[in-house]
């Protein structure tokens, strides 16, 4: 397998306030766990500034407007109760959306087999005219829209293991039956959102957890509710919003994942891509706010992406009750 990691040194630059989970430190750890040895096989490309038009696909014109013209030269922009701007927050928030869309020019042109993309901030909260939960703009959204733009893809995915519910793709997806957005998540927490109830036009499709559960409660929401029905949906392309926030060490969340689960996850999500996608998949960073299992959660996602699904057994969730 040939994977390609997205990232660039502006996302050192998007800072937040003193104390903010959302901080600098996170990709620093990204960094530096990526350079190891383990990562040679890496194919590494700085991430480009995302043009307007691909931007606008998900967002329009008068948002992409506001951003721009909220960005400070100075101190902090507050755009609410925790989303801010800092002087380097722009440049980052356009190449995190410029990754995206690099993401999946690679692998529809045969370029990598699958990338990840370690660029913050994070995205899945931005709705099509509203930056909330950390995020500017929608990066799985927008790369989800540019392939179908560009690739003419039929059907593209999103699925989003986060803590928290990506009501920012569900918002932008919600009348489009060609794009489905499958999340686990922890309920209730914020933003409110992700009820199973919530189904778009067919395409939505919600697993919601309670706080204290685990692998197995984790897997067996996978397996049952997101992993079939994306089978079904029969995806051109599998865009993963990669939140490491559900894991047992984060502070903004009460779920207890571990490593194992999410090398689970994305080896069940590589298998539905070599499916029906030829193994096409992006995967975007999201939350992980817990330094260490941010770091370790990362590497195990992107080892999986390296090696592939090899001989999994699709949507095979008989483990032990440790999750492992």
């Amino acid at each position: 397998m040939t994977t390609l990691l997205l990232h660039h040194h502006s996302s050192l630059s998007h800072e937040n306030p003193p104390g903010h989970p959302e901080r600098v430190d996170r990709i620093k750890a990204i960094n530096q766990i990526l350079s190891h040895a383990h990562f040679k096989p890496l194919r590494r490309k700085q991430a480009p500034i995302a043009r307007d038009e691909d931007i606008m696909r998900a967002h329009p014109d008068g948002y992409l407007n506001l951003i721009r013209e909220t960005a400070p030269h100075e101190g902090f922009a507050q755009i609410d109760m925790d989303t801010f701007m800092s002087p380097g927050t722009l440049d980052a928030a356009l190449r995190g959306a410029g990754a995206a869309v690099a993401a999946v020019d690679a692998v529809f042109s045969g370029e990598a087999d699958n990338a990840f993309c370690a660029m913050r901030p994070p995205g899945h909260h931005a709705e099509a005219r509203r930056a909330m939960g950390f995020c500017l703009f929608n990066n799985a959204a927008i790369a989800a829209l540019y392939a179908r733009a560009r690739y003419d893809a039929e059907r593209v995915a999103v699925v989003d293991f986060d803590v928290h519910h990506g009501n920012g793709t569900q918002d932008i997806f919600w009348s489009d039956g060609d794009l489905f957005y499958g999340s686990t998540h922890q309920m209730p927490l914020y933003p409110g959102t992700g009820a199973t109830s919530e189904t778009g036009v067919g395409n939505i499709f919600n697993a919601p957890l309670h706080d204290g559960d685990g692998g197995p409660q984790f897997r067996s929401a996978m397996a049952n509710a997101i992993l079939p029905a994306l089978d079904a949906f029969g995806p051109d392309l599998v865009i993963i919003s990669a939140g490491f926030d559900a894991h047992r060490e984060d502070p903004l969340g009460g779920l207890n994942l571990t490593e194992e689960d999410f090398v689970w996850a994305t080896l069940n999500l590589m298998e539905i891509a070599d499916k029906h996608a030829d193994g096409r998949v992006v995967s975007v960073l999201e939350g992980g706010y817990d330094i260490r299992a941010l770091a370790a959660s990362v590497a195990v996602h992107v080892q999986a992406l390296i090696r592939g699904s090899g001989e999994r057994t699709l949507f095979d969730h008989e483990d032990d009750e440790d999750g492992d």
